[in-house]
């Protein structure tokens, strides 16, 4: 069997799947004489085809929701492609995110989110909000972008888009697909910590004309954690696709993915030695004490993070006529993690000398976690280019059908007399706070017999449409309405005579979020644009309900609503290589749960406002020379917080540095060397939701802001081989990159470090 050759990518890069379409009618056309001259000899001659896949500049997004071209879309959107995640050694989720401004990350509690992408976006938790070909995505667990093409993000309410979901916005992840050409990529890299990772990217077209094609995406990792004593990140990955009737009018996408982690995961190190920290039980000495070693690691040989993901994914499309596809996806995933997690608590030292540190003990406390997640989807859309009373509509409709589950399993620390040391009635367990013993007296984790189920299945209709007034104005609306049943089931640890109390809650509701944007463009390259959007949050949308009243997921409760307003402007630069963006907003999240009286009711009346400003530019400055850059300042302020608080109202939301920068660029050479560098601002963070006076008492009350600067330095030794070396915080800046709600321990940003990869392109 004769293969298409390609020259059309850079060395080290697999080519984007956006050029299926095109590619493939081309490749078609050419290659059917060509074969047809060079039957005789069994080959085909070598085609070669320009492209600019390369740059960082998207031009729309995956979604068949979003018709019009980014420059047109009055939304803000944000799209990592994989050329920038390569170039900058990206990983993960939560590493690709770095490039867009306004969001952090968290660890949570009790382990729940330690291991996980904990996201924040502009002051809300939005990790319930992200998706991988724009179906939902859950689990607490960390992704690989070994098998992903693009990451967008997408900013403020977006209910039409998704249904139920953050006030913020929501993240997706564009998988690979395969594509009508024949290459062969992959990398090899080796970095600090012992880090080793290996990625295989195979494509074939298993036909003459190319309409058949299978890809296949592999990953295999192991290794430390630069700056982190024991801590390790293993995992694999394979991803098998195959294409049915590429450039035909059918077309049929079929994929599995699966994942296998073993990780020893990072239980965080205490907070005593940072500014703000203090403790009365160390007043003689000012409440405080020496930082510890950073690298310490306070857990057991036995923690573990162990993750199993599989996944299958359906997609047909066809053309029923010109400008009108229907496209159905069904996707079945599960997700199962087993994770043991050694955490620390600041707030519990035991010290028998104040002034001999090294006798001072922290309590640590294994936490576990037993996590089956599951997913059924099935969505059906259509779109259409349409005239209709003289004026042009792009159409997209649909109908999505879902059912999410989870199932916990109780787990619990076995503490006892042997392991550690006896406070009040109970035991608690110790580790010595300046150096660590991981062989101490085990603690192990086992089931309680309590446990929790919790389901979501719902049923959607959605319509959106862009209508072309003229040349220079568009008006785009969507509205989605969704009916959502959540049923949550809890069984309590057996009690001393055996009995186990059973509970049973129910949430069923309508939800109607919607969207509204006029766009003016003053050029064909600009627009100018004022857009209204909406969405909802109902009780159980975490697969959990609370028969207490105080709790945000009681059932009797209203759904959390969001709204934005958001105006701004895009433009496509020199030559539509460079995309910049401007835009301002506001968001305001109501029905939140606050506290009335000092009898502790509460009602349902609370709000939260997130307002700013946010800037980006993402291309090609010249041809050699790229860039992705953005800028956001966000105010957050609690508008409606508890009547019994005197220092919640005008309060700041937490966790939401008021100022966050990313700039990332490279220039490359004719002789084919790359160097490339950016940096990253973060400002002060608020751990807590309070706008008290800072006394020297307070615990912890801020996350301090940090810079950091990466570089590389990249080389095209031939056609096909490219070598590229990366390195992470320069100036080995100590920062903070997360910390806990409680202020007790925290896990530090990478200290500097490097990692060298060879690029492979056949």
């Amino acid at each position: 069997m004769a293969y298409i050759k390609s020259r059309k990518h850079a060395v080290g890069r697999a080519p984007s799947p956006q050029l299926t379409g095109a590619a493939a009618a081309t490749l078609i056309a050419i290659s059917m004489p060509v074969a047809a001259q060079t039957s005789t000899a069994n080959t085909l001659r070598e085609v070669k085809i320009e492209a600019t896949a390369d740059s960082y500049k998207p031009e729309a997004s995956s979604s068949p929701k979003i018709r019009q071209p980014l420059v047109d879309t009055p939304q803000t959107t944000t799209v990592n492609k994989k050329e920038v995640l390569q170039d900058q050694g990206a990983p993960t989720l939560t590493e690709a995110l770095r490039n867009t401004p306004g969001i952090t990350f968290q660890m949570g509690e009790n382990g729940n989110t330690s291991t996980g992408d904990a996201v924040f976006m502009r002051g809300f938790d939005t990790s319930g909000s992200i998706f991988v070909d724009g179906i939902r995505d859950v689990g607490t667990v960390s992704r690989d972008m070994f098998n992903i093409e693009q990451v967008e993000v997408v900013k403020g309410p977006a209910g039409a888009d998704i249904g139920r979901g953050s006030p913020t916005g929501y993240i997706n992840l564009v998988s690979k697909v395969p594509a009508a050409e024949n290459f062969f990529a992959g990398s090899v890299s080796l970095g600090s910590a012992s880090q080793k990772r290996a990625t295989v990217d195979l494509n074939r077209a298993l036909n003459e004309t190319g309409s058949v094609a299978f890809r296949l995406n592999a990953m295999a990792q192991d290794g430390g954690v630069p700056g982190r004593d024991l801590v390790e990140n293993n995992r694999w990955g394979i991803a098998p696709s195959l294409a049915i009737g590429l450039g035909t009018s059918t077309r049929i996408y079929l994929s599995y993915l699966h994942m296998d982690q073993k990780n020893r995961p990072d239980g965080g190190i205490p907070v005593v030695g940072l500014e703000g920290y203090y403790l009365a039980d160390l007043a003689r000495i000012g409440g405080n004490g020496p930082q510890v070693d950073t690298n310490n690691y306070y857990g057991f040989l036995s923690d573990h993070d162990d993750v199993k993901a599989d996944m299958f994914t359906a997609r047909i499309e066809h053309d029923i006529a010109p400008g009108v596809t229907i496209r159905n996806i069904s996707r079945w995933g599960r997700t199962k993690q087993d994770l043991t997690l050694t955490g620390v608590f600041s707030n519990g030292l035991l010290v028998p000398n104040v002034f001999n540190p090294l006798g001072w003990s922290v309590r640590t406390t294994p936490q576990g976690k037993l996590q089956d997640n599951e997913i059924f989807a099935n969505q059906t859309n259509i779109t259409a280019d349409l005239t209709l009373g003289g004026l042009k509509h792009s159409i997209s409709a649909g109908v999505e059908f879902g059912r999410e589950e989870q199932d916990n399993t109780a787990m619990a620390a076995q503490i006892n007399a042997l392991n550690g040391v006896r406070s009040g009635t109970s035991f608690l367990a110790y580790n010595n706070l300046y150096a660590p013993n991981v062989n101490r007296a085990f603690v192990p984790v086992l089931p309680t017999g309590a446990s929790t189920a919790g389901k979501t299945t719902t049923a959607a209709l959605y319509a959106f449409d862009t209508i072309q007034l003229n040349e220079q104005w568009l008006i785009n609306g969507g509205l989605r309405y969704e009916h959502y049943k959540s049923d949550f089931s809890s069984l309590d640890a057996p009690a001393a005579n055996g009995t186990q109390l059973a509970t049973r809650l129910g949430k069923s509701d309508n939800l109607l979020t919607g969207k509204l944007g006029v766009v003016f463009k003053p050029a064909p390259n600009g627009s100018i644009y004022a857009a209204y959007a909406t969405s909802a949050k109902p009780p159980g949308s975490d697969f959990a309900l609370s028969g207490t009243a105080t709790n945000i997921n009681n059932p009797n409760l209203d759904p959390q609503k969001a709204k934005t307003a958001e105006i701004g402007t895009k433009w496509d630069l020199l030559d539509k290589r460079l995309a910049v963006t401007g835009a301002l907003f506001r968001t305001t999240n109501e029905n939140e749960q606050v506290q009335v009286d000092t009898f502790g009711n509460n009602e349902q009346y609370g709000k939260t406002r997130v307002q700013g400003i946010e800037l980006s530019a993402i291309g090609q400055i010249t041809p050699a020379w790229q860039v992705i850059a953005g800028i956001a300042s966000i105010d957050t302020e609690i508008l409606e917080g508890s009547r019994t608080s005197t220092t919640q109202n005008g309060a700041q939301i937490r966790f939401s540095p008021k100022l966050t920068a990313t700039l990332w660029t490279t220039y490359k050479f004719p002789m084919g060397l790359m160097v490339g560098g950016g940096a990253r601002y973060v400002d002060t963070q608020a751990r807590a939701t309070s706008n008290a006076a800072l006394t020297p008492t307070t615990f912890f009350p801020t996350i301090p802001s940090y810079t950091v600067f990466d570089a590389m330095i990249g080389y095209e030794i031939n056609k096909n081989v490219a070598i590229q070396l990366n390195l992470y915080n320069l100036t080995d800046k100590f920062y903070l990159a997360r910390v806990n709600n409680a202020g007790n321990r925290l896990t530090i940003g990478t200290p500097r470090s490097a990692t060298l990869t060879a690029n492979f392109k056949f």
